[in-house]
């Protein structure tokens, strides 16, 4: 097969969740899978690899846009970009504030306006947000827009983002989802026109790795009291996470762009108006 005839799956982001998505969306497609770190994205590309995937790897740094300019060459390189799976990111307890909004927020942003400019007619994108965007309180029309549609390099400029505004890692993670998905649904516009969709996933507590860390940290009691209270009465697996992922990339979801798909199990809702309400 001629390379330039390929149809490329960018993965940014070697986890669980990543790995799944790329499982159920990429047969018969070449997978281009970036990460931060070499060792996280050659373990994920054997796995894959082993299962029967046509696989190549890459380094990214996705708080410097000339980091992904690279991967969007690497990817150009290989052939037609017509899928992009972006589940990198910091999570509060790894990061100060400042590093959380230059990677979850300025990092997604970046993302999604270089390959907004290389996206295939057809081709679509799923970003992994948070149900931490859906706890945030509602901001206003302005902030919202701004969020949205500020260009990725005067985003952390923004007033709303500074340091007496933000001041801890929880609101940065917060403000950085939430951030993520007003960002996909702006961005849905732009990549409308070149015949492509974007969406966005907002999991709640999905076991992994880290998830499991968590869960056996010091905010263990807090996370296993939102599983017990919430609808679901269980974390979620990435599997969960990649079925509605493929829907979102897929023929069957063709008339769904400029979206967030909350799935939690509950949790969000019962944190608004049920017994994890603050005011419960």
């Amino acid at each position: 097969m001629n390379k330039n005839s390929q149809n490329v799956i960018v993965l940014i982001g070697a986890g669980s969740i990543g790995q799944a998505i790329a499982r159920r969306v990429s047969s018969g497609k070449h997978v281009l899978l970036a990460d931060i770190r070499k060792e996280n994205a050659d373990t994920a590309a054997k796995i894959l690899s082993e299962a029967g995937f046509n696989v190549s790897t890459t380094i990214v740094d996705i708080s410097s846009r000339e980091s992904v300019q690279s991967l969007v060459q690497s990817a150009t390189s290989i052939g037609k970009i017509t899928g992009l799976i972006v589940a990198a990111g910091v999570s509060p307890t790894q990061a100060s504030p400042s590093t959380i909004l230059k990677v979850d927020l300025y990092g997604t942003a970046v993302i999604l306006e270089e390959f907004g400019h290389v996206i295939e007619h057809g081709g679509s994108g799923v970003v992994i947000a948070s149900m931490a965007g859906h706890r945030l309180p509602p901001l206003t029309i302005e902030q919202n827009k701004a969020l949205a549609t500020t260009p990725a390099e005067e985003l952390l400029t923004l007033a709303m983002l500074q340091p007496d505004k933000v001041e801890n890692s929880g609101q940065a993670y917060m403000m950085s989802k939430r951030g993520n998905s007003l960002r996909v649904t702006a961005e849905a516009v732009r990549w409308g026109k070149r015949g492509a969709r974007l969406n966005a996933i907002s999991p709640g507590i999905i076991i992994t790795p880290l998830a499991k860390d968590e869960l056996n940290g010091p905010l263990g009691d807090g996370y296993r009291r939102m599983l017990s209270i919430s609808a679901a009465g269980r974390a979620g697996t990435p599997d969960e996470v990649a079925t509605v992922a493929a829907l979102l990339m897929g023929q069957e979801g063709a008339f769904i762009t400029g979206s967030d798909f909350l799935m939690d199990g509950g949790v969000t809702a019962a944190y608004w108006y049920g017994e994890l309400s603050p005011n419960a």
